[in-house]
């Protein structure tokens, strides 16, 4: 079986193939997606395909969105960024992707990469047309799949910005989303029912390891339970859908929220999900009590827990809040393979 590249020396044995799953889809958005789409070229699948979330409205993306009226690029971007070759041109298409203008004029915090993105759908008609393309000029290890072809607005019902605390209020947009000091309750997009990406249903469907997470819970994850026709597609896909966790809560959308509360509203959005693995991080949830409130919570859903160490690490030695790549294709791998046994 041809492979994207070697996977990490410390995977099992006992989990060569045949438990190793040949095309993984992961969906996401953001930083989470980033490191989610790192681990899963560990996991040296034949395939992988990145199923992204159409909902900023920030930055350079929001602006591109409001002056052009094309879908987002900046979750689309730091997916390709993620999956280019692990190789020295491969460093310098990553760069480029990334690379972000400084200055006062109008560049000014614009990603290069955004304004490919947009360059080529211009050029060739579609975003999908137009990633592909840079997915292959930039040798990318996967493909970068809109979860839809028109842009989604976030909207949350979110409590605390009045003296009474009972009162909810409407935030719309993802970033007022996700800067909120209030608590949000419950998000819904707009429109509410958009028609999906034809290929984002295609890559659920083909799967062999679905992923979901981690990432901006609200405004990245909840998104995509969100679309009708890909809650359908995850039920009806053969792929083992495995949830990975949040290291801890987001100031704003997700403050104070614990691992259980995180499966409690996937359910809420979503109450026919079902998932088969969830990964949860040893040292972000050591204490038996938590741990049992969690695998009760996974009930709801379907889910088996697996507790793995999957937090990365910084230069001297000390644990960070992001996700380790090598480290979490090795929790994948291991759920996957205890799902398959199942």
């Amino acid at each position: 079986m041809t492979t994207l590249f070697d996977a990490p020396e410390d995977i099992p044995d006992e989990l060569e193939s045949p438990a190793r799953p040949e095309i993984i889809t992961s969906l996401g958005g953001g930083h989470g997606l980033f490191q989610t789409l790192r681990a899963a070229k560990f996991c040296s699948p034949t395939k992988i395909n990145a199923v992204v979330t159409v909902a900023d409205d920030g930055g350079s993306s929001g602006r591109i969105r409001r002056e052009l009226g094309q879908i987002p690029p900046g979750d689309l971007r730091m997916a390709l960024a993620a999956l280019t070759a692990d190789a020295e041109a491969g460093e310098l298409w990553e760069n480029l992707l990334q690379h972000r203008f400084g200055g006062h004029g109008a560049l000014a915090g614009h990603a290069l990469g955004n304004l490919m993105i947009v360059a080529l759908t211009d050029i060739l008609g579609t975003s999908q047309h137009a990633l592909d393309q840079i997915a292959e000029l930039a040798g990318a290890q996967g493909r970068i799949i809109p979860v839809c072809s028109e842009p989604l607005d976030l909207e949350a019902e979110v409590s605390g910005l009045d003296e009474d605390a009972r009162v909810m209020r409407q935030v719309r947009g993802q970033v007022a989303v996700a800067a909120t000091p209030g608590q949000v309750r419950r998000v819904r997009i707009i429109p509410d029912n958009p028609e999906p990406n034809a290929a984002a249903i295609e890559a659920i469907l083909d799967a062999d390891l679905v992923t979901l997470g981690p990432g901006s819970w609200f405004s990245s994850v909840i998104p995509h339970i969100l679309v009708p026709e890909v809650v359908e597609a995850l039920a009806t896909t053969k792929a083992t859908k495995t949830v990975v966790l949040n290291l801890t809560a987001e100031p704003g959308e997700t403050a104070g929220f614990s691992a259980e509360r995180h499966i409690h509203v996937l359910r809420q959005h979503a109450r026919d999900l079902k998932i088969d693995q969830i990964i949860v991080d040893t040292k972000t949830l050591s204490s038996p009590t938590e741990r049992d409130h969690v695998e009760r919570a996974a009930r709801t859903i379907g889910a088996e827990v697996s507790f793995h160490d999957v937090q990365a690490e910084d230069g001297r030695g000390r644990f960070t809040s992001v996700h380790d790549p090598a480290k979490l294709s090795t929790a994948l791998l291991e759920s996957f393979a205890v799902a398959r046994r199942r």
